[in-house]
């Protein structure tokens, strides 16, 4: 099972993970010159080239992975090759996989000189929009979001290659009768951030992101409720413990960043007392918990 602390090869759990990895590199390359940030960075992002799931491009830096995943969603009648695998194993969680994308184009927000001057700006770019497209792809009508492709309990049972599985690919979705208000405001958020990275360099995908964030943003607040109570499957693995109010937040947040629109800030103000997370210290940011993020940023 994965937890929240454990797990040092999943794809997005806590502080130890990858997305820390690249903001904390960038932050202290300007604080030392005895280790190869460089480097380090430079094999942060190789790490999301390996947990690449679909059929792998041209320009694929760790030849050793292979195509895998090719018929995802095929069962359902929908499309759902692509993504990022989550950690050793061969399932696709929504929830993190996200929180990975927002947390990836929020770094290039923030450090993308330092990221080109590094050389690794166009594989990031890559590396989000790897994520980005596949939430498009999983969002396959405006109150539609496929959550999930795998079963984590059969794949754990079984170490196997990407390239190689035979286990469950069952995919799992949120739609108006099977809430999942925080798997769709985090992904609201994801694609909010990564249209900013994309506005000047391709306007046209970002105006899509958008176009996906708002809706997503919409289907979640309109019919409101936690993903892990829609589909149990997740519980064992991606429980939303925080619930889905801060991700509601996170998301309105980001969509306020894209557009400046001033009604996702009013929401924010609005909403902010009654979700919760303002009047207690917060002591974790993470794939479940968003609210440090968002009082700092409402401060």
């Amino acid at each position: 099972m994965v937890e929240k602390t454990q797990c040092s090869s999943c794809l997005i759990t806590s502080s130890t993970k990858p997305w820390v990895s690249l903001v904390l590199l960038l932050s202290f390359s300007f604080l030392s010159n005895a280790f190869d940030y460089k480097d380090a960075l430079k094999k942060s992002v190789l790490y999301f080239e390996a947990q690449r799931s679909g059929r792998l491009p041209y320009n694929q830096r760790v030849r050793w992975r292979g195509n895998s995943g090719l018929t995802d969603g095929l069962e359902q009648g929908v499309d759902l090759v692509g993504g990022y695998y989550d950690a050793g194993d061969n399932v696709k969680f929504g929830l993190p996989m996200a929180f990975t994308v927002t947390m990836l184009s929020w770094s290039v927000i923030e450090y993308g000189e330092q990221i080109a001057n590094s050389g690794e700006y166009e594989h990031v770019l890559e590396a989000i929009k790897w994520g980005t497209d596949y939430f498009i792809k999983a969002h396959t009508s405006p109150n539609v979001f496929w959550a999930e492709v795998g079963d984590g309990d059969t794949d754990h049972y079984c170490w196997q290659r990407p390239e190689d599985m035979t286990t469950s690919r069952q995919a799992y979705k949120i739609d108006e009768n099977n809430p999942g208000s925080d798997l769709a405001g985090e992904t609201a958020a994801a694609l909010a951030a990564a249209s900013i990275v994309f506005r000047k360099s391709n306007p046209h995908y970002s105006h899509l992101l958008l176009h996906h964030a708002q809706q997503l943003f919409e289907f979640g607040d309109k019919y409101r409720g936690a993903y892990d109570r829609s589909l149990e499957v997740v519980k064992r693995y991606y429980p939303s413990v925080s619930s889905y109010k801060d991700e509601l937040l996170w998301g309105a947040l980001w969509l306020y960043k894209a557009t400046d629109n001033s009604n996702y800030f009013k929401y924010i103000i609005n909403n902010s007392h009654e979700f919760g997370g303002t009047g207690w210290a917060i002591t974790e940011f993470s794939w479940d918990v968003k609210y440090a993020v968002v009082n700092g940023w409402e401060s």
